[in-house]
């Protein structure tokens, strides 16, 4: 298209960013926005690398004023000199010279101000640590493009975490738009980019074998994860709530679970089964002030959870092919989460015959049969329903490893539950 001032006057938006080069000054682009904003930029090369510096907005900077910035700039390209670079190195302030709008500062004050709040703060910032910061981190924000955050989320889809890059992009999202807030970016460049991956509802749920390899693996594994492995399959907890467990939310048998640590801000008391109370017994304690039971030093919960479940993956196989008949396929474990072993608890004790309504109460759940009133009275009235159903789920358990299986009723296929 032939650039003229009324044709860049009429120009709409449509549904996708447009840029429209110039004919009569090659390298010159007009940028058209979903939103109905125009802008210029021109792109050239300098050192072998194509660059693109944006010269203003429309109709601030007029078509005739775009044509000789963007001729004045292609001039200094093919000098050897950088015309972005030395634009910004002149517009440079105080605050980007102390490096306050370096993607690693910008992120930190994020999780200082905002993440904070949420109860997955140190999962969000361990995500931020390991995938931008060292590719990012000495950038400032405004060098970072849609591009570049496609880039980073194809790389993790081809290692083989898809849910991964989906949960990154929603975390960088976020970021960047408390940025827009802050007043740090005049905009998100992430709009419009879709997640790498399609999640479905899970339904995986361990088999019996499976259980028992799981619990062998978390005999080789050692404390503080094998005993917590075992104790969210026991129990049907979700692992911030098992790994964050202290000592003072143990009254005898029964074990709380203060509002602040629940997922839907529910206080949660739960009857602890012999087969969990033996798990726990097991745990050496490492003493400190907050009293944690899973803890390798006494003053924080256990972390590091994604090498801990390689490492049970990893010998779950040793296990399940240990002994095979030489030339005889191997056994490959389907994969699985630790959530999983909720939703396997869930499963069991629903296989066991629990009612719906006493698995529910089990797991916390306000869905369903505890949903409103009713779920306000029996959050207070199931407590025996609640220690029979974990009674006879442990014995289950403990029976398939043990091989006691004249001692244990197979678990028929049941309806799954998160």
């Amino acid at each position: 298209m032939k650039l003229t001032a009324p044709t860049v006057e009429k120009l709409k938006p449509t549904d996708k960013r447009q840029e429209i080069s110039d004919t009569l000054c090659v390298g010159l682009y007009l940028v058209v926005q979903t939103t109905g904003s125009k802008g210029w930029q021109v792109r050239y090369r300098t050192a072998g690398v194509h660059r693109r510096m944006t010269l203003g907005p429309y109709p601030l900077v007029s078509l005739a004023e775009a044509r000789d910035r963007a001729r004045a700039a292609l001039l200094a390209a093919t000098s050897g000199l950088d015309p972005a670079a030395t634009a910004k190195a002149a517009k440079a302030t105080p605050v980007e010279i102390d490096g306050r709008n370096l993607v690693k500062n910008v992120i930190a004050e994020f999780l200082k101000r905002h993440a904070i709040h949420n109860r997955r703060a140190d999962d969000v910032a361990a995500m931020f640590r390991r995938e931008i910061i060292p590719m990012w981190g000495d950038k400032d924000i405004h060098e970072i493009g849609k591009r570049d955050l496609i880039e980073v989320l194809d790389a993790i889809v081809d290692r083989g975490s898809p849910i991964t890059a989906n949960r990154l992009l929603a975390h960088i999202r976020t970021v960047w738009t408390w940025a827009v807030g802050r007043g740090i970016i005049a905009a998100s460049p992430f709009a419009g980019i879709k997640p790498p991956s399609k999640e479905k509802s899970r339904d995986r749920v361990l088999t019996d074998e499976e259980i028992v390899w799981l619990w062998q693996a978390c005999e080789r594994m050692g404390q503080p994860f094998g005993a917590l492995y075992r104790f969210l399959l026991l129990t049907g907890q979700r692992l911030r709530e098992g790994a964050e467990m202290t000592e003072g939310e143990m009254r005898g048998s029964l074990w709380t679970i203060p509002a602040a640590r629940v997922k839907n801000e529910d206080e949660h008391t739960l009857p602890i089964s012999e087969a969990a109370a033996a798990v726990l017994s097991s745990v050496d304690r490492i003493k400190g002030k907050a009293g944690y039971i899973f803890t390798t030093t006494g003053l924080s919960p256990v972390s590091g959870f994604t090498r801990a479940k390689g490492r049970l993956d990893s010998l779950m196989q040793e296990i399940a092919n240990a002994g095979r008949v030489e030339g005889a396929e191997p056994i490959a474990i389907p994969p699985f989460t630790i959530h999983d072993l909720r939703r396997t608890c869930a499963s069991g004790m629903a296989g066991l015959r629990f009612p719906p309504h006493v698995v529910e109460a089990v797991l916390n759940h306000r869905s369903g049969t505890r949903r409103g009133v009713a779920g306000v009275y029996n959050r207070y009235d199931m407590a025996d329903e609640k220690q029979q159903a974990l009674e006879a789920w442990g014995r289950y358990v403990i029976g398939l490893v043990e091989g006691e299986a004249n001692n244990v009723v197979k678990i028929r296929a049941a309806t799954s539950l998160q």
